[in-house]
């Protein structure tokens, strides 16, 4: 062999060598950051391989393998561009074994602990340690808190709650509340708000900062308040208390916890993961696999942007935080315990697929895609915001690519979510595109399983789900919500029907493609299975089982609905437009529809051609004023085993004959096998009987200054947005002349008060207006907005 032959062999077989090794670093807790990160010289830190695999990165196919270990990041790790993999050679990151390698934003404390008082313990803490969470043997521990966590109580606020929460009385108890907490629900129980104890005041009364959470500003509830992060409420055991000023922490051991064997780790970071591109330097081709990731900050006080008119507030961030992203993948992972959203896709990207994850026990939600309102046209943030519709860009779509786009939850067991906050979803989607949620098990949830906040920019695809056990603590909501205040959206609704009367189009500028919501089961006791709520537009709705409270359709456009099947419920349409094109039809109802606020007639409409398991006369009597359901089917559906969810139909059931067709029973929820042998399915209701009975005889009502006052009754508190607490008198059937229509009292106006006296119900309107003489002030409620009006208050009916 020539000299230079040999050269160029052992060339060769250095160059397979070092690809060898270039393709493939390695993380050790008994690794050293100095060592190559090759086999046998692993690495300490995953910023260390991150570094390392650049060299690499797009080059060649990098695989990062982490040993198992607890692994307390220091800071962020932050994937910017150059980290970037390519179609050809991705950069993947994965534990050795799914689960065993876990990526804390915390840290572990070795304390002395001694005895306090009253089974107290105490130790002195590092100086300037600030302390958000503190984690007891990987159990995530209570602030000292009044009234006390009681998990009996899941489907209560905050699992305690009391009016005197922080009032003065309460407070003369504490020494120094500040640095304390209110957490608070609205006060229509539309999620929640969060506020800072800033100290008492002179006559010693709390004071404090907050309340930006939610953006629809009504105020706290008079009643589902709690505080924590107060000395002198810890007295359960599993709370705890730290004082900074003394670098003292104090805890009440949970039961079964030792205090000699116990590891105690506190929480530091907000973010464990960023990627940070952008849409014209992307961060490509990356996935992380099979970590569990721990001990993220809770971040409710900075829970501060609107999401346009939807009733969300959002802290743009989480655990796993992507901007600017293609192909990046998260998969396997267990998200434990985090203290706000685990993961948020953020602005620009494409391509994301969270797969395989356990998400659970999060304070804030599962997996949020958000983009930016800087792409949306003519935006408005919050509910009364209005706009002429006459001069509004009616180009359709977005003004810029900054969304999230074509990405995916799959396979997924999301449960526990909103720990903290009362406004969060197992997945949020807004501001996005081309989003798909399928196979994916969701439950225990504070508000929505599912919840999209507007109709920018559609084309979502929710199939094979599995959601319930949702709006545990809420109010007015649904295991599925949507909300569609986008450009032609009026809170006057006859403005909308103006402008759309004139550009049916107008509906479709932002929601421009269809969402598809499909073989999929749904349980809510506390709201809807499935709520489109005000202006949810350009939706499909097929092959989904229902199993408690049927579907909603508030006001919107072209919403199509067959194929489903509603247990002991039915459908509630709400407020609809003229020529709206809903059409409901082939589906399995078992109830009458329970409309509210509803024109006699709806033109372009289709509610007809479905099957009742329910009494037809009752059916009709409600069908017939809206001239619906004149070809509909009624009988026995003859499901074939619904004791054990089985609601498919026989052979020969006469539902058949409405083109209903059977579709899977046993397809729902998340599929890898070790997340559904966990994961829970909702329970199967009993049939209330093949016949539903009637409903229950009308509201009550009386005349009052020619006109007709009606209480509000199921549904209807929803279609006004009101709570049941507040309620009100529904004003109607005005004739000329009355004094109620001279003071500006419109027909559809809700009484709730004269004289500053509640007039909820027709007992308190009667008691109250016994003593009203000459000029009142009414407090009436119109398109969701209180109004005071002057009103001279004459005898007899």
């Amino acid at each position: 062999m020539k000299p230079h032959s040999l050269h160029f062999l052992c060339f060769s077989i250095g160059a397979l060598v070092s690809a060898a090794q270039a393709a493939d670093l390695y993380v050790s807790p008994n690794g050293s950051d100095a060592a190559s990160g090759f086999v046998g010289e692993p690495v300490a830190t995953l910023a260390a391989a991150r570094d390392k695999a650049r060299a690499f990165a797009g080059k060649e196919a990098v695989t990062v393998h982490v040993d198992d270990g607890v692994y307390y990041l220091p800071e962020t790790l932050v994937f910017a561009p150059q980290d970037s993999g390519s179609e050809k050679h991705p950069v993947v990151y994965q534990s050795h074994n799914e689960g065993g390698a876990v990526l804390s934003g915390g840290s572990e404390l070795k304390l002395d602990w001694k005895p306090y008082r009253d089974g107290i313990f105490q130790a002195q803490t590092p100086d300037g340690l600030v302390i958000d969470q503190v984690f007891v043997d990987g159990k995530n521990q209570r602030m000292a808190r009044y009234p006390n966590y009681d998990p009996a109580k899941m489907a209560e606020p905050y699992q305690g709650y009391s009016a005197d929460a922080f009032s003065k009385q309460r407070a003369k108890r504490w020494a120094n509340p500040a640095g304390g907490f209110i957490h608070a629900m609205h006060t229509s129980r539309w999620g929640g708000y969060h506020y800072r104890i800033t100290g008492k005041d002179a006559k010693g009364a709390v004071t404090y900062e907050g309340g930006w959470q939610n953006n629809r500003q009504m105020g706290m509830h008079k009643d589902f308040r709690m505080v924590e992060n107060i000395f002198e409420e810890l007295d359960a055991p599993g709370e705890w208390y730290h004082d900074a000023g003394t670098r003292t922490l104090y805890y009440l051991p949970a039961d079964g916890v030792d205090m000699k064997s116990a590891k105690v780790e506190v929480v530091r970071l907000r973010h464990l993961v960023e990627f940070q591109g952008s849409e014209s330097n992307p961060v490509r081709h990356i996935t992380l696999r099979g970590f569990v990731v721990r001990h993220a900050a809770r971040t409710f006080m900075d829970c501060r942007e609107p999401l346009l008119r939807s009733d969300w507030a959002i802290y743009r961030g989480g655990a796993f935080m992507l901007t600017g992203t293609e192909q990046v993948r998260i998969l396997d992972t267990e998200f434990d315990q985090v203290g706000g959203n685990a993961v948020f896709v953020n602005h620009y990207n494409r391509g994301v697929l969270v797969k395989g994850c356990h998400i659970h026990d999060t304070g804030a939600s599962g997996v949020c895609f958000v983009g930016d309102p800087k792409a949306v046209r003519d935006p408005l943030f919050e509910y009364h915001e209005t706009q002429d519709l006459t001069k509004i860009d009616r180009t359709p779509g977005p003004k810029t690519n900054n969304y999230p786009a074509d990405s995916a939850v799959e396979d997924c067991l999301i449960h526990g979510i909103g720990r903290v906050e009362r406004q969060p979803a197992g997945v949020q989607i807004s501001m996005s595109k081309g989003i798909t949620v399928r196979d994916s098990s969701i439950y225990e949830c504070a508000r929505a399983g599912i919840n999209i906040s507007e109709g920018t920019w559609g084309g979502h695809l929710i199939e094979r789900c599995d959601v319930f056990d949702t709006v545990l603590e809420t109010h007015d909501h649904g295991s599925f919500n949507s909300w569609g205040r986008d450009r032609f959206w009026h809170k006057d609704r006859g403005i909308s029907q103006r402008e759309i009367d004139k550009d049916p189009k107008l509906p479709f500028l932002d929601a421009g493609e269809t969402t598809v919501i499909r073989d999929s089961r749904w349980r809510c006791d506390h709201g809807w299975d499935v709520d489109l709520d005000d202006g949810s537009s350009n939706y499909d709705i097929y092959r989904n089982l229902m199993l408690n409270h049927g579907l909603k359709l508030r006001e919107g456009f072209r919403r199509h609905v067959w194929n489903n099947i509603t247990v002991n419920n039915g459908f509630h349409p709400h407020v609809w437009y003229n020529h709206c094109n809903d059409q409901v039809f082939s589906n399995i109802f078992m109830s009458p529809h329970r409309p509210a606020r509803m024109k006699k007639t709806a033109a372009g409409t289709r509610v007809d051609g479905n099957f009742y398991a329910a009494d037809k006369a009752a059916v009709m009597k409600v069908s017939r004023k809206f001239g619906w359901d004149g070809k509909s089917v009624f009988g026995d559906p003859m499901f074939v085993d619904p004791a054990n969810g089985d609601f498919r139909v026989k052979d020969g059931s006469p539902a058949l004959k409405t083109g209903f067709k059977n579709f899977p029973m046993d397809q729902f929820g998340v599929k890898k096998p070790s997340l559904k042998a966990i994961a829970r399915t909702p329970e199967i209701p009993a049939l209330q009987g093949a016949k539903a009975k009637a409903a229950k005889g009308g509201a009550g009502s009386t005349k009052w200054m020619m006109a007709t006052l009606t209480e509000l009754s199921g549904d209807e508190f929803s279609a006004f947005g009101v709570s049941r607490e507040d309620g009100g008198l529904v004003v109607s059937d005005m004739r000329k002349g009355s004094p109620l229509a001279a003071a500006g009292v419109l027909d559809g106006d809700l009484l709730q008060a004269v004289n500053g006296r509640k007039t909820g119900t027709l007992r308190e309107f009667n008691r109250v207006i016994r003593a009203v003489k000459g000029v009142a002030e009414l407090k009436v409620v119109r398109n969701q907005t209180e109004m005071r009006i002057k009103c001279t208050v004459t005898a007899g009916k």
